[in-house]
């Protein structure tokens, strides 16, 4: 190819916004540097550029990347250039793919700092080579800890992370062979919050239902370990975790016909201490965790004291099983309007529509709204009044038509509610920019621990690397969760200037179109307008988007 005919493409990435060391800016520069040198100075002033920042290499889905790649196959570039190669991409998929698209389209792909270039056959095989060292080194690490953690969840003892209810980790000490003192940890049974997991066992043989499980622990006013309610899947969660079994012969028996991995023999399952069970859970950067199949799982003979006997975790797995197809499904209803930002005046939980199945004069479905907790609870937490729904939805309607005739004051709300969603937005934004960096040197703490654990191995010292290791883990994930959560709210409160303006003509005329739209469109209009509704047995208080609400 001709020089004179290239066209050059300037990629960079950078996985959060720095000044410093490799910036986007600092990338460009050098890429122009590069060009400059090797083939003038007018490719590099004239070379398109693509900027991806605050994106992970993890994959290609990144909008300057795709941009840049749209552009590629209008045949609109000849050879795209990078600082790095993990700035293009961190899988050896990927970036496999990428190189033979590009290949297909006759463009040139360049990276400075390795010094490649595809023009080259060697250059390409070089490329390759490089991509593959470094998926192996990743992916070395990653099997080096997940070892270090299946060699030790055989002996049985707590790796660490947020202890089940019913017990705590509490620190043991042993001498090895070289008189040097060993430190791991093991649950140790919390007997107040052991009655509780208990009682929940108890009640759900009895009921057979989780809903009605529940009920029975909120009517009674038994709370989690942190201090909250206990909720179905709360409730759930402990009815399916095996540590709360005792290794007798019927959980040896069960665990072996799901042919899990076993790491005992059944004369171990001697009714004397709680099973362990490791590697439940596929954990994926940016989804929610999935539960494996049994069969997946690593069993081992706990320290610590079981508290149900294997025949009643049996009974209640199989029951579970049996329940599957009768999970609780909230109804949902197609006339209400205050759904999710209704809420009780007396105990603040949300409140939900129920569906009569009767109709009044206007054909219109009756239906009232329900506190939760006052369901849950059989009324016993809670017993304010049902506000007929149908009643409560026009008298909030006619209060928004009202605001909306005085239209100076609908204008104030309008813009006071910009001005906080922009406000709330920047505040979110904040704090994901911290929680990133925190993510950042919590894995630079990761991998800091893993090149110690090579030096560690067979000392004292390396169970506590790993159980190090296995806590920052935990935070990792926790904090990862934490930032999925800020983008979700950071989107759902985005509003550009232009829906602004058209809100403010919608609902300028909210009395006018409102009785003539459906149901979903009146629903949103009113979400676009209200925060909060509070019922409290007698009246309705309605806090819009800007006004002052109690706390």
């Amino acid at each position: 190819m001709e020089v004179s005919k290239k066209q050059f493409a300037v990629y960079s990435r950078k996985s959060k916004f720095t000044g410093k060391g490799e910036s986007i800016g600092n990338q460009i520069e050098l890429c122009r540097q590069y060009i400059s040198v090797h083939y003038g100075a007018d490719f590099a002033d004239n070379a398109y550029i693509y900027e991806d920042e605050g994106f992970s290499g993890g994959n290609l889905e990144r909008p300057q990347f795709k941009m840049m790649m749209k552009q590629a196959k209008k045949k609109k570039i000849t050879a795209v250039v990078c600082y790095r190669l993990d700035r293009i991409s961190r899988n050896i998929g990927d970036f496999a793919n990428l190189i033979e698209e590009l290949n297909e389209l006759e463009i040139s792909f360049i990276s400075i700092k390795e010094q490649f270039d595809t023009s080259s056959p060697m250059g390409r095989a070089m490329m390759y080579i490089a991509s593959v060292f470094s998926q192996l080194e990743r992916e070395t690490i990653a099997e080096r800890i997940r070892d270090n953690m299946l060699e030790l969840s055989k002996s049985g003892r707590w790796l660490g992370g947020n202890t089940p209810t019913g017990y705590k980790s509490e620190s043991m000490t042993s001498l090895t062979l070289e008189g040097k003192a060993k430190k791991a940890y093991k649950l140790q049974l919390i007997p107040e919050e052991g009655e509780v997991i208990r009682l929940i066992y108890r009640k759900f043989l009895e009921t057979g239902s989780l809903t009605q499980t529940e009920t029975y622990m909120v009517q009674n006013g038994y709370k989690t370990k942190f201090g909250r309610m206990f909720s179905r899947f709360a409730i759930k969660g402990i009815l399916t975790n095996p540590v709360y079994m005792i290794a007798d012969q019927d959980a040896y028996e069960y665990l072996s016909e799901k042919k899990v991995d076993l790491f005992a023999g059944p004369e171990e399952f001697d009714g004397c201490f709680g099973v362990i069970a490791y590697n439940r859970t596929l954990q994926k950067s940016g989804k929610a965790h999935e539960k494996k199949d049994m069969e997946e799982w690593i069993v081992a003979v706990g320290k610590h004291e079981g508290l149900i006997t294997g025949s009643i975790w049996v009974s209640t797995q199989r029951l579970l099983e049996q329940n599957k197809s009768k999970n609780y499904r909230k109804p949902r209803s197609n006339v209400a309007l205050l759904s999710g930002i209704l809420f009780c005046g007396n105990c603040g939980d949300y409140m939900r529509p129920k569906l009569s199945g009767r109709y009044n004069e206007q054909g219109e479905q009756i239906y009232s709204y329900l506190c939760a907790l006052k369901e849950k609870s059989r009324m016993k937490c809670c017993a304010i009044k049902n506000p007929n729904g149908n009643s409560l939805d026009a008298m909030v309607v006619d209060e928004i038509k009202r605001i909306t005739e005085d239209g100076e004051e609908f204008k104030r709300q309008l813009n006071q509610s910009k001005k906080l969603l922009e406000e709330s937005r920047q505040d979110l934004e904040d704090e994901r920019i911290r929680l990133r960096e925190e993510d950042k040197k919590i894995g630079e703490e990761i991998k800091g621990l893993v090149s110690s654990l090579s030096k560690a191995s067979g000392t004292g010292a390396e169970e506590y690397i790993v159980n190090q290791i296995q806590e920052l883990h935990r935070k990792r994930e926790e904090t990862g969760q934490r930032i999925r959560e800020l983008q979700e709210l950071f989107k759902s409160r985005e509003l550009s200037e232009l829906e602004f303006q058209v809100l403010k003509q919608n609902l300028s005329s909210f009395g006018e179109v409102f009785d003539l739209v459906e149901v979903k469109e009146k629903r949103a209009a009113i979400r676009r307008l209200v925060k909060k509704v509070l019922w409290d047995g007698k009246s309705i208080h309605l806090f819009l988007f800007g006004s002052e609400e109690p706390s």
